[in-house]
């Protein structure tokens, strides 16, 4: 076992670390271990493994073993997340001792997150006083006043060495099973839990002049709102179990989540024939790989890794096994590795726009602009011509049935795949050198609605359609890519096209 050298690479000062189990009755045994800190990069990557369901007994064991051995050796990752039914057989005492060995033997710091089988051959406080003894172990039992085990903020320092609280990964116990068969089988994250994140979301956020703290979170069952990004089509990896088999009851943590703002992607486990991941309100939702040569399931073995960046709200990931490391998905674009290679990039056009920043206009008014766009020019009458700064309806003379033509060189700053999208009230049409890519037409209430293409760097013409019917009125464009999160486009990149 070659901790030593490991731990003096790692460990940091203690009162250069915020000890973050964030309630009362925290860490019974003392300060929570915490090795966690941005490589000199700006870097740090992880490695979840997910549903080992390690038997002491089965000769599936040095399989199991081989398959996390190769991962660590293809991904050199800094950290590994293990989230839930990791040993299910008895000797359990045995396989957690075996557990250990592999990532102390590794030099690998490690954390523990139960899930729905764990405590069914070894009590959770059994297994945190082993897994919590190894000096390789991040984190600690969690407080003892809320439910379940594990329960942790883990603060990772920031590259510099200021101890600068950076990024902040959660491990959440997601328990097992409850008594009330009205209720469903699966147990829930309960209140006190969640009380529990909000107050350590707020705490990072204040030490961090009132900003959220770039985070992500780890626990062993989906939440229910995964059934919500099944059928998306930037939902990427594999579905065979479509939104897994979450607890019936939605006690609220994603809307905790999704408002503090802090938290970038959640990953679980539990389902062993998923490893999709997708998009939510800003909230990446994925599934790891599952690890397990004992568990169920036709997926190759192996874990997902991340890599999450200092001082950024991003983070890539993929899948690697003991074949190979599989096609990456980036937050926040929720543009995938696959999709790029496979895509035709449009060409910068040749034309030169003039010098001034803004978006040339036509605007129409009349009695019959309704329905679709394609009513602009046919039922409206131009009464202006223009440059604004962006895509804006400001100037809009009438409440009701007006229109906009918008035209605009945009200046795409890399080569790469592109999400556009508009959130209009009415009709909205956004075109990109002559080809539809966000189709939000028609009469409605504001609605959003988005669509991809590949563009080599360089000037390209967007255009914009715009109309109102009557009740309200909205527009706003937008786009991300791999390197630009989700904004308004700036006015910085549009230019008025030349004649």
């Amino acid at each position: 076992m070659k901790v030593p050298r490991l731990i003096a690479a790692l460990l940091i000062a203690a009162a250069a670390i915020t000890v973050a189990s964030c309630g009362k009755n925290a860490s019974p045994d003392g300060a929570m271990q915490s090795k966690l800190q941005f490589n000199s990069e700006g870097r740090l990557r992880i490695a979840q493994f997910t549903d080992i369901h390690w038997n002491p007994r089965a000769a599936n064991c040095d399989t199991t073993e081989a398959t996390i051995r190769a991962v660590v050796a293809a991904s050199h990752p800094d950290f590994a997340v293990l989230t839930g039914d990791i040993v299910t057989d008895d000797p359990a005492i045995e396989g957690w001792k075996d557990i250990i060995r592999i990532f102390e033997d590794l030099e690998l710091p490690f954390t523990v997150e139960m899930g729905n089988h764990d405590a069914e051959h070894m009590s959770k406080d059994s297994i945190y006083s082993l897994v919590t003894a190894s000096p390789l172990y991040v984190g600690d039992r969690g407080p003892t006043d809320i439910h379940g085990y594990g329960n942790c903020a883990l603060p990772v320092a920031a590259s510099d060495g200021s101890g600068r609280t950076a990024a902040v990964i959660y491990t959440i116990d997601s328990n097992d099973y409850q008594p009330r068969v009205e209720l469903g089988h699966y147990d829930w994250i309960h209140f006190d839990q969640i009380a529990w994140y909000r107050d350590c979301a707020a705490r990072f956020a204040e030490a961090n002049g009132g900003k959220p703290v770039p985070s992500l979170a780890f626990f062993h069952i989906c939440l229910p709102e995964y059934a919500e990004i099944t059928d998306d089509p930037k939902t990427y990896g594999t579905r065979d179990e479509g939104a897994g088999a979450p607890a019936d009851i939605n006690s609220g943590l994603f809307a905790s989540m999704a408002e503090k703002g802090d938290i970038m992607g959640i990953f679980t486990g539990h389902d062993h024939d998923n490893d999709y991941i997708g998009m939510l309100r800003g909230v990446a939702l994925g599934f790891g790989r599952v690890s397990g040569t004992e568990a169920y399931g036709d997926l190759k073995r192996g874990a997902r890794i991340i890599d999450l960046y200092e001082g950024q709200r991003k983070f890539d990931t993929y899948i690697v096994t003991p074949d190979g490391r599989e096609p990456a998905w980036y937050y926040p674009s929720a543009i995938n590795q696959a999709e790029e290679e496979a895509a035709t990039y449009l060409p910068a056009l040749a034309a030169q726009p003039t010098t001034e920043n803004g978006v040339d206009f036509v605007y129409y008014e009349g009695p019959d602009i309704k329905g679709t766009v394609d009513s602009i020019v046919y039922k409206g009458t131009e009464v202006l011509r223009g440059a604004t700064s962006n895509f804006d309806i400001g100037g809009a003379r009438v409440d009701d049935h007006f229109a906009f033509k918008f035209r605009s060189l945009l200046r795409v700053p890399r080569r790469g795949i592109y999400r556009f999208y508009t959130y209009s009230d009415d009709g909205s049409v956004l075109r990109v050198d002559g080809t539809k890519v966000v189709d939000n037409d028609g009469g409605h209430s504001a609605r959003r609605r988005e669509g991809s293409i590949a563009l080599e760097a360089g000037l390209h013409l967007v255009e914009v359609d715009y109309i109102e019917n009557y009740m309200g009125q909205e527009l706003e464009v937008g786009f991300t890519s791999r390197d630009i999160p989700e904004t308004v486009i700036p006015d910085s990149l549009l230019f008025r096209p030349g004649k």
